[in-house]
Order: C-alpha cells, then sequence, then structure tokens
C-alpha cells in the first residue's frame, strides 16, 4: 500500500505539547514504515520546516527542524511542476477545497497512493483509489 503523509500528522510526531497526539502519529507512521511504501510532496517538507521551527511550543531549533526534514527527504518525495499546480487548481474546483489541501491531494494521486493520512478533509472520503484517512479517528491496530 502507498501511504501519503500531510504535514499535519508529521508534525505531529515532534509536537511535545500534543502527547496523546504525538503517540499516534508516531504509530501511524511506524506503521507505514513498518508496512508501507511512504510518499510525501515538497510542500509537505517546506511546511513542515516551517512549522516546527515558528509554531511549535517549544519550537524545534531551526538545525533540528532540518535534521528532521533530512530524515524525511528518505521516503519517495514528490515535486511540483506547472502541470501538476494546474490540476490542483482543478480538484480545487471541482471538489471545493482550499487551495494547500488540494495541493496535497493532487500529490498524493500522482504519487498513486491508496491513502492519505491526514487530520484536514473528511475522514474516508474517497478520490478514485485514495482514501483520506484521519489517523486520531480512525481505528488503531
Amino acid at each position: 500500500m502507498i501511504c501519503f503523509f500531510d504535514t499535519n500528522i508529521l508534525v505531529y510526531t515532534v509536537d511535545t505539547s500534543e502527547p496523546a497526539r504525538q503517540e499516534q502519529a508516531i504509530d501511524c507512521l511506524a506503521r507505514a514504515v513498518r508496512d508501507d511504501t511512504i510518499v510525501i510532496s515538497t510542500q509537505v517538507l517546506q511546511e513542515f520546516y516551517s512549522i516546527t521551527t515558528r509554531k511549535l511550543r517549544p519550537p524545534l531549533s531551526p538545525r533540528e527542524a532540518a535534521q528532521q526534514v533530512e530524515q524525511l527527504c528518505g521516503f519517495e518525495v514528490v515535486g511540483a511542476s506547472a502541470h501538476s499546480i494546474m490540476s490542483a487548481a482543478e480538484l480545487a474546483q471541482r471538489h471545493k477545497l482550499a487551495w494547500w489541501d488540494a495541493l496535497i491531494l493532487e500529490a498524493a494521486q500522482r504519487a498513486n497512493a491508496d491513502v492519505l493520512f491526514s487530520e484536514d478533509g473528511q475522514h474516508g472520503r474517497r478520490f478514485g483509489q485514495l482514501t483520506m484517512t484521519n489517523p486520531f479517528l480512525a481505528p488503531q491496530t
């Protein structure tokens, strides 16, 4: 199975201010590392660095955040192109999605992901073969 991780789930893995969600996010990522193929996008990498250095309390140092991003680069990373931006715009309009969520959805679809782990969006919503899954709502196995 191909699993695409949205930024918010990855941020929770380092967010010590939310210990319950941190544990669930770490468990979700660990299961995917063990059993699946993990894909993220360059957008996720950018957002992760920005959020963890500016919005977390306490924030990661720039060095710590860069080290985390370097580890995330070990997964498959999909970039953006002019075509992917236009595809995301079409998804945003068709499905009434926020722009940044449409970019994530487009990248997940382009990666042929089966599941998109995200706290955003409707848990269980399907886009073709892709299912949005909120790991904080999904039954834990």
